[in-house]
């Protein structure tokens, strides 16, 4: 009945079919190519830095990304955050498997904001921690946690963002090696906040591991 009133569609191209269709599945650009070692970001050959993060401060060892941040993914980012549409998660688990190696010790999540949480009653870097670690046999622990609110990031510059979430999160201890999982890397601000605290925390090495990533062209 609710098939009939309320057809699912794909929330990429809007066909009638699944929450996300294999035709769009299979066209999500893959960050498959050369990249930075440090950030992730598409180049046209390896390098240890790029143009992105050189003369940074970063307090991970390395972020990657499954796919770019494109209007299709956007579609998926949205229907699964805010949208409650919470099976998506196996796509985005099936895209960080496919193209993201993988990392080593304790995987963790940036930690969402109380008020967000309770409105969409889920919180999309958790799931995809625990469908990865679940998938991948590694420990999943929440060591971060709020350390005061925050704005929201989006609409903001990039050094009002780097601003914005600088001494945002807290970590009580971490052990030596930390992933950290989200959803979206777009400035790097918030990776780099939740690594600065598992540093801060005694993690040694903080990897960071997206669905997407936001590129620059």
């Amino acid at each position: 009945m609710l098939q009939l009133l309320l057809p699912q569609r794909c929330v990429a191209c809007g066909c009638l079919g699944p929450q996300i269709c294999p035709r769009c599945v299979a066209e999500l650009p893959r960050l498959t190519g050369p990249r930075c070692e440090r950030c992730g970001a598409p180049t046209a050959w390896p390098v240890r830095r790029c143009a992105e993060c050189t003369g940074r401060r970063l307090a991970f060892s390395s972020a990657r990304a499954a796919v770019e941040y494109d209007r299709a993914v956007k579609a998926l980012v949205s229907g699964w955050k805010e949208n409650g549409l919470r099976r998506l998660v196996d796509v985005a688990a099936d895209l960080v498997l496919e193209v993201v190696p993988r990392p080593e010790g304790v995987l963790t999540f940036v930690p969402p904001d109380g008020d967000r949480r309770l409105r969409r009653g889920h919180h999309t870097a958790e799931r995809l921690a625990r469908e990865h670690g679940r998938r991948r046999e590694l420990p999943v622990e929440p060591l971060l946690a709020r350390a005061r609110p925050v704005r929201r990031q989006r609409g903001l510059g990039l050094a009002e963002r780097r601003r914005n979430v600088r001494g945002a999160f807290r970590a009580a201890a971490a052990p030596a090696r930390v992933c950290v999982v989200d959803d979206v890397y777009t400035s790097g601000a918030t990776a780099n906040a939740a690594a600065s605290a598992l540093r801060a925390a005694g993690a040694r090495r903080v990897e960071v591991v997206t669905l997407a990533r936001a590129v620059v062209r």
